[in-house]
């Protein structure tokens, strides 16, 4: 793996491949260059027959607090909106298809975009401080990054629902009681668990657990592909909405937007 801008990578001796969203003073908020590095390190993982295990994790006291909307630079000349969303469903799919086992270490806050990475993993260990929020209704767009895929299998249809309708920001424990969460853990013990769980995971047989993987996934229809596609269009339907502009606005202003209908 070469050097990136906005990650952080390290391969243990054992096989475990840790990848860090390195963008603590954002909240490890995800820009254009992060979702591109996001691609290219996790289609690199699936070649790599030495990989065994993927752990994702977040520097600082955020694992992902979303996309980021901050208005901050952008490159020029900037992609039709399509190309980004491309962009975030080829990391999803690439995330989901990947065949080694994949553990979500979520040590603070978890939202949009962040959420759905999180849970896109195979496993989702969070600390007692983790939070998790669907934001996307309060910014006037829907989800995206395969979490209407990935809600309604994980908590059943009417919790993902509440979640996605509401964009409450949900604490670890109540994330642990409606099943988004494999186990909540001290904050303090939260390494050592994930690097217990990505150790045990790393002496099973790798083609084996690939199988388990692609089994698992396949089990229910549609496909995370077809979300995707749906989610997308969707998405491109909401950032031309009066409503989507009013969101993003109020959040830089830090107060509450108005929604119109419009």
């Amino acid at each position: 793996m070469h050097d990136y801008e906005t990650l952080l990578t390290e391969t243990t001796d054992n096989g475990v491949f840790r990848l860090t969203l390195n963008r603590p003073e954002r909240l490890n908020a995800i820009t254009d260059t992060m979702w591109a590095e996001l691609e290219d390190v996790l289609k690199q993982l699936r070649r790599d027959a030495a990989i065994r295990v993927v752990v994702i994790s977040g520097a600082g006291t955020a694992f992902c607090s979303g996309a980021d909307i901050s208005g901050g630079p952008r490159p020029e000349p900037r992609p039709h909106l399509v190309w980004k969303l491309r962009l975030l469903a080829d990391v999803a799919m690439s995330l989901h298809t990947l065949p080694q086992p994949t553990i979500a270490q979520v040590n603070g806050v978890a939202a949009g975009a962040g959420c759905n990475l999180a849970l896109g993993c195979d496993l989702v260990v969070a600390s007692d401080q983790a939070r998790f929020s669907e934001i996307f209704s309060q910014r006037g767009l829907s989800p995206d990054l395969g979490g209407t895929w990935l809600l309604p299998r994980l908590i059943g249809l009417h919790k993902a629902k509440e979640l996605a309708y509401f964009g409450d920001v949900i604490d670890a424990a109540t994330a642990e009681r409606f099943g988004l969460v494999n186990r909540v853990v001290p904050a303090a013990e939260l390494h050592a668990v994930v690097d217990d769980w990505a150790r045990r995971l790393s002496e099973r047989a790798p083609i084996a657990l690939a199988h388990i993987k692609t089994l698992l996934n396949q089990s229910i229809a549609p496909s995370l592909a077809e979300s995707l596609v749906a989610e997308g269009s969707a998405q491109i339907i909401n950032n031309g909405t009066d409503d989507t502009k009013e969101a993003m606005a109020a959040y830089r202003e830090k107060r509450a937007p108005l929604f119109t209908g419009r």
